[in-house]
C-alpha cells in the first residue's frame, strides 16, 4: 500500500474558488440573484451583473465591483449583447448562473394565451439563448459552467401553477438535455431545485401567517432563504461539481420527501413485521 496516500487529498478549498473567472449572472438585482452576485464575488469571480431594471443592476454591481448591465433576456439581440459584453470585459465567459423566472399564479382556465407564452419565453426561451449563445463561447474557449434556478413546481403538481410548473419542467429537461449534449466540450449545465424561498417578491405576496403555514409543511420548519439558494449555485459554478452535468439538485427543506397521506387510523396488524 502507498505511504503517499495524503497526496492524492485535493485542496478542497481550492476547488470553491473562482478568482479572476468572469462570470454573468442574469437576474441579479434582488433575492437570489443579489446573493448569488455575492456567492461569487467572495470566492473571487468577476461578476456582469444583468437586469432589466438599471437600478437594481447598477446597485448589486456597485456592491461589488461588477459590471452593471441592462437587458431583456428573452431577446436574442439582448443575449447576444450581454455575452459579448462579458467576453470583452473578462477575455471569455467561465461561467453562467440564471435566476430568472416569475410565476404566473392562476388556474388553467384563466390563463390566456399570451400569458401562456410569456411565461415559457421568461423560463425557458432565454435559457436555451443563454445556452446556445454562452455555450458556444464555452466550448470555443476551453470550457465553462451554467447554473440555472428550476422549481419544486417542474416536478410536483402546485395548485394554480400549470403554466408556471410546465415552463419550469421544460427548463430542467433542457438542462438535463443540453447538460449531456455540452458535457463532452467541459461545459457543464446543472440546475438548483427550490421550494418555497423568502424572496422579496414573495415577501410582497405573502404575509407572515402564510409564511408559518408554509413552515409547518417543510420538515425543517422554514422556507429557504435567498442566500442558502446562492449557496448551492456558487457549488455549481466551482470545480466542486466538476463530475455533474444535466443535474437537478432539489433544494426545499425535505418538502417533497414528505408524502401527502391524509389522516388514516390503521387497524393493529395481525401479522408480524419482519
Amino acid at each position: 500500500m502507498s505511504n503517499n496516500i495524503h497526496n492524492d487529498v485535493p485542496d478542497y478549498l481550492s476547488l470553491l474558488r473562482l478568482d479572476g473567472r468572469g462570470f454573468v449572472v442574469l437576474g441579479a438585482g434582488q433575492g437570489i440573484g443579489a446573493q448569488t452576485v455575492h456567492a461569487l464575488a467572495q470566492a473571487g469571480a468577476r461578476v456582469l451583473c444583468v437586469d432589466r431594471d438599471e437600478t437594481l443592476a447598477r446597485n448589486i454591481a456597485d456592491a461589488v465591483a461588477g459590471i452593471p448591465c441592462v437587458a431583456d433576456a428573452t431577446s436574442r439581440v439582448d443575449m447576444q449583447r450581454v455575452f459579448d459584453t462579458a467576453r470583452q470585459h473578462f477575455g471569455r465567459v467561465h461561467g453562467v448562473v440564471d435566476i430568472i423566472g416569475v410565476a404566473g399564479i392562476k388556474p388553467l382556465s384563466a390563463v390566456d394565451d399570451e400569458s401562456w407564452d410569456q411565461q415559457f419565453d421568461i423560463v425557458v426561451r432565454h435559457a436555451y439563448l443563454a445556452i446556445q449563445i454562452a455555450g458556444e463561447m464555452m466550448k470555443a474557449d476551453g470550457g465553462g459552467t451554467f447554473a440555472f434556478v428550476g422549481s419544486l413546481a417542474g416536478d410536483r403538481a402546485v395548485p394554480n401553477e400549470v403554466a408556471y410548473a410546465a415552463s419550469k419542467a421544460a427548463l430542467h429537461h433542457l438542462v438535463r438535455c443540453a447538460g449531456v449534449e455540452y458535457a463532452p466540450h467541459n461545459v457543464r449545465i446543472n440546475a438548483v431545485s427550490p421550494g418555497f424561498v423568502r424572496t422579496p417578491r414573495l415577501n410582497q405576496r405573502l404575509d407572515e401567517s402564510t409564511w408559518n403555514t408554509v413552515g409547518r409543511a417543510i420538515p425543517i420548519g422554514r422556507a429557504a432563504t435567498p442566500a442558502e439558494i446562492a449557496g448551492h449555485l456558487l457549488f455549481l459554478a466551482s470545480d466542486l461539481s466538476a463530475h455533474m452535468a444535466g443535474e437537478i439538485i432539489t433544494v426545499d427543506g425535505g418538502l417533497s420527501v414528505v408524502a401527502a397521506i391524509p389522516a388514516i387510523t390503521f387497524a393493529p396488524s395481525t401479522t408480524p413485521t419482519p
